[in-house]
């Protein structure tokens, strides 16, 4: 097999694609939080994107601060209560939308592209300064988009602290997943014996409860979620499956134990469903669920592959 990589001039996107002989391909957009624009494979003979994206930059500008689809959460996803938490013993507001961080507009920068007979793959790079008063902690946010054989995409993203001493750090990923059913005539299944309890308001209590609603596959007609369920990495992999029967398509998930918390949400247009993997639960930055400490100079790394099945 052989594999290539390619920039793009489409619908107002500058984007940067991956593609192997197969004809599996991965779109990334850089200038808006490293997006993953699309990951299509060859179905009965046609090309089908699995991912719910953007039909046009103008579109992505108006929505993607309030959808946040596909784009790099960093350095914190979900919410955080009242856009407020104290690390080492003082106090910060964020100033910016408390929801899904900070990176999810910045440009990445282009840092490396790699085409071999086993991948092809880029490596992008946003330098955070510090500007946001609730976040005044300088690091480096590094993305690696690898595109391998078996119609997979391993995502492994890289946090550097550029600050002068430890940093909280929450990092997770937001796509929308869609084989074109409504999501009532697909089947979801993962590994989990937790669900993390939220209150009214969708913040975590602190409490995680037992659950294992989705050990088999299930129907998820009439169900909605915007949940974070705990991961049993104790099960074998994929620890996560989205099954469309009518097509024949599964979407499975292969997080590392960096990303121990699967978050899943069901917009209500339902048209597509977020799958994400994150480090730790919403408000982390007060519960403590999944909170990564950072050593100032040290980087921690995060990794979770997709590979799609027909």
């Amino acid at each position: 097999m052989s594999f290539s990589t390619a920039r793009l001039q489409q619908n107002g996107f500058y984007i940067i694609e991956l593609k192997s002989d197969a004809g599996t391909s991965v779109q990334i957009i850089p200038s808006y939080g490293a997006l993953l624009h699309a990951f299509e494979f060859m179905h009965k003979g046609q090309k089908t994107n699995l991912i719910d994206s953007y039909r046009n930059s103008d579109e992505m500008k108006a929505q993607v601060a309030g959808s946040f689809k596909s784009v790099k959460l960093s350095p914190f996803a979900c919410r955080i209560k009242d856009a407020q938490y104290s690390w080492e013993q003082k106090d910060y507001t964020v100033s910016k939308s408390p929801i899904h961080g900070l990176l999810y507009d910045q440009v990445f920068e282009i840092i490396t592209e790699e085409a071999t007979p086993e991948y092809a793959s880029v490596s992008l790079q946003h330098k955070y300064k510090g500007t946001d008063p609730g976040y005044p902690f300088a690091y480096t946010c590094d993305v690696q988009y690898r595109l391998l054989s078996g119609n997979a995409l391993e995502v492994t993203t890289t946090i550097t602290n550029d600050h002068t001493a430890p940093i909280p750090m929450m990092d997770g990923w937001h796509p929308y997943f869609s084989t074109g059913t409504p999501v009532d005539q697909l089947e979801l299944q993962f590994h989990s014996k937790e669900i993390v309890e939220f209150n009214e308001q969708l913040i975590p209590t602190g409490k995680v409860l037992p659950y294992t609603a989705f050990s088999q596959a299930k129907s998820m007609e009439g169900i909605s979620l915007d949940n974070s369920f705990v991961l049993d990495f104790g099960q074998p992999s994929p620890l996560c499956t989205l099954h469309d029967p009518l097509k024949g398509i599964s979407i499975e998930f292969y997080p590392e134990k960096s990303y121990p918390i699967l978050q899943i949400y069901t917009p209500p247009h339902r048209k597509s469903i977020a799958v994400e993997n994150l480090t730790g639960a919403p408000n982390a930055f007060n519960n403590g669920i999944g909170l990564v400490t950072i050593p100032a100079g040290q980087s921690a790394c995060f990794t979770t592959t997709t590979k799609i099945k027909a």
